[in-house]
């Protein structure tokens, strides 16, 4: 359960940390407790998954990244651990996660988001991707972006 400074805490990060050196100190000072204290109760929500991260969440557009692909790969279900870890692992894998298929039409289990400043850049790192699943994949494809969507995370 949280209590109302942990909820305090959830409302004054859930629009991002704010833009300074110590923004945990800010925040803090926001709410007239330690820093110490708000790095603490952070922390415990974490490790007890009342929020599961604490993390950036870039303009992909603004710094450049205008072709953005999710790549998907049909990987037999024995190995999508194994390989979903390895891809997630890659530098340029923003995010890597498994789903389930909807067959005959969608063969898809392991999907990974690429960026990159073209299509052509996307689609060479999905031949990493290939090259790293090796046999382990059975088909895939790359889903371009149309549009941007405003993100936003649960609100409280």
């Amino acid at each position: 359960m949280i209590d109302a400074i942990d909820r305090a805490l959830i409302v004054a990060t859930q629009d991002g940390l704010p833009l300074v050196s110590r923004p945990y100190h800010a925040i803090a000072g926001r709410l007239g407790i330690a820093p110490e204290e708000a790095m603490r109760r952070l922390a415990a929500m974490l490790d007890t998954g009342i929020i599961r991260r604490i993390g950036a969440v870039p303009n992909h557009y603004a710094i450049g990244w205008t072709a953005n692909g999710m790549t998907v790969w049909d990987v037999p279900d024995e190995a999508i651990d194994e390989a979903g870890a390895a891809v997630g692992a890659l530098a340029f894998v923003t995010h890597c996660y498994r789903r389930p298929r909807a067959l005959p039409d969608w063969p898809y289990n392991l999907f990974a988001m690429v960026h990159g400043s073209t299509r052509d850049e996307v689609r060479d790192k999905a031949m990493v991707i290939a090259d790293l699943l090796g046999e382990r994949c059975r088909s895939r494809d790359i889903l371009f972006s149309s549009r941007i969507l405003k993100k936003s995370g649960l609100r409280i």
